[in-house]
């Protein structure tokens, strides 16, 4: 049996005592407790990804060569790459070619950064996200296919309104509350690139143009969702799914995704 770390966390400490605990190792420059966490840790990034990604390999979402999850978490030093001013952040990849140990350069970690990388680390800096989920769903690349189809100037957004599920997604960045039944949901498109890395200026241009969405489709690739938390991220991620599933098949049955449904008034006045 391996040695454990002196110091290392203790899977019978309270949850703020472990954070603080793995603030203090970090602080330290001991990174033992970010490569080999506690297995009884179960929301360190580095036991919770992999959980995560199981789930989401079971939707078809990560299947192959594609998709993953990024965690931030203050407590585990700086990732590389991050803006000086955005403070500590640690950012774990988990994909098809495994997760890349947290808060290590990538060659310490002694393999190559994963692609997907500057993309999860944009919705960090630029929408202070807790996590980011990125999905080859093949919903999501149906209805990128659909709006193609609409020709140029009409592929460029996914909407949709009137339907329960859009009640899953905030009102926006830095906004409270979230979006009501009647609202319209608004996801943009950007195009396909060759090399994962390059579709990030294009990430950053769709969140600088809507900056209340939550999400952004690749176009013939699939999506990135990304939240406050990894339960709202993946709140988002599974609304989203739903979404693009029914709007698949409304289209095949000749069902338009924006409607014009009057507001039942209740007895409340709501």
């Amino acid at each position: 049996m391996s040695k454990r770390p002196e110091g290392a966390l203790d899977s019978q400490m309270p949850d703020a005592d472990q954070k603080r605990r793995r603030l203090e190792i970090s602080e330290n420059g001991d990174n033992a407790h970010l490569v080999h966490p506690e297995p009884h840790d179960h929301d360190h990034p580095a036991n919770l990804i992999p959980s995560l990604c199981a789930k989401f390999w079971t939707l078809g979402w990560v299947t192959g060569t594609g998709g993953g999850c990024s965690i931030r978490d203050d407590a585990f030093g700086r990732s590389e790459g991050a803006h000086e001013e955005f403070g500590p952040v640690c950012a774990l990849g988990c994909a098809a070619d495994g997760p890349q140990e947290p808060g290590l350069p990538a060659q310490a970690a002694g393999r190559p950064a994963l692609a997907v990388h500057p993309l999860f680390m944009a919705a960090f800096t630029k929408r202070g996200a807790g996590c980011c989920i990125h999905t080859h769903s093949h919903w999501a690349v149906l209805v990128t296919l659909i709006l193609e189809s609409q020709g140029p100037e009409k592929d460029k957004v996914f909407e949709i309104n009137n339907i329960e599920q859009v009640k899953g997604f905030g009102r926006g960045h830095q906004k409270q509350g979230n979006l009501d039944y009647h609202d319209t949901l608004r996801i943009p498109v950007i195009e396909n690139t060759s090399h994962e890395e390059d579709l990030t200026e294009f990430l950053e241009e769709a969140m600088e143009k809507y900056p209340d969405t939550y999400a952004v489709l690749v176009r013939r690739h699939g999506v990135y969702v990304w939240g406050d938390n990894v339960h709202k991220a993946k709140t988002m991620c599974e609304s989203l799914d739903y979404l693009f599933q029914l709007a698949v098949e409304m289209k095949q049955l000749g069902l338009p995704w924006i409607s014009n449904v009057s507001k039942v008034v209740t007895s409340s006045g709501r």
